[in-house]
């Protein structure tokens, strides 16, 4: 396992486009960046907040913005994947996501484009004619160390794509199927459901009165 020691950080850590901007009372003294790939950077960050003047330190994954998105078929079901996970070693059920192509925020364009994009590749499904693609908002999937945003979507009617699905050649997806809402609720209840994503777009789902 490579440790933040056992690797060199960019030539400038600071300039990496992923660090965040400081709010209105907040301030960073200084960024050590670990690790930096295409699609996350590692840094220790030591932070003054509008609470605690004296600087906190904090290791921080800056994480590209993700779309996350609920395929509704004609008849009222949900599509979802079942796809492997490495880090925990087991594969989940999970509506389609994927990570936006470009660093920085995201704008409203490139968040829907990735959208459509990843519910094709990963369901084999997409968005039927006059159907809409709703936005549901963002949220935060794990701020206790990461900044990554999740925007969610309903798409309001898929139909399956005569192209089938074509994931990434990093994803390993096992299965795709349409779960009613009582199963879907019921498998999420039972914790058999239990992908963060999911979870945010469903409560999303559910407080909207769209579930």
């Amino acid at each position: 396992m490579t440790t933040p020691s056992d690797v060199d950080p960019p030539a400038n850590p600071g300039d990496f486009p992923m660090a965040a901007c400081d709010a209105p009372g907040w301030e960073t003294i200084l960024r050590t960046v670990h690790h930096s790939d295409p699609w996350t950077e590692l840094a220790v960050e030591s932070v003054r907040t509008p609470t605690r003047h004296q600087p906190v330190s904090w290791t921080v994954v800056r994480r590209k913005s993700a779309a996350i998105i609920a395929p509704r078929t004609a008849d009222g079901s949900f599509i979802l994947v079942r796809q492997e996970r490495i880090p925990l070693r087991t594969a989940l059920w999970e509506f389609p996501a994927g990570q936006i192509d470009e660093s920085g925020p995201a704008d409203p364009a490139s968040i829907r484009a990735t959208a459509l994009r990843e519910l094709t590749e990963e369901t084999g499904y997409r968005l039927s004619a006059g159907a809409d693609l709703i936005p549901l908002g963002h949220f935060f999937t794990s701020p206790g160390f990461t900044d990554e945003h999740g925007y969610l979507f309903l798409a309001g009617r898929v139909e399956p794509d005569p192209a089938g699905h074509a994931p990434d050649h990093g994803e390993a997806i096992l299965e795709v199927r349409a779960f009613t809402p009582a199963e879907l609720r019921n498998r999420i209840a039972a914790g058999e459901i239990r992908d963060a994503n999911t979870l945010a777009a469903f409560a999303r789902l559910c407080a909207r009165g769209l579930l």
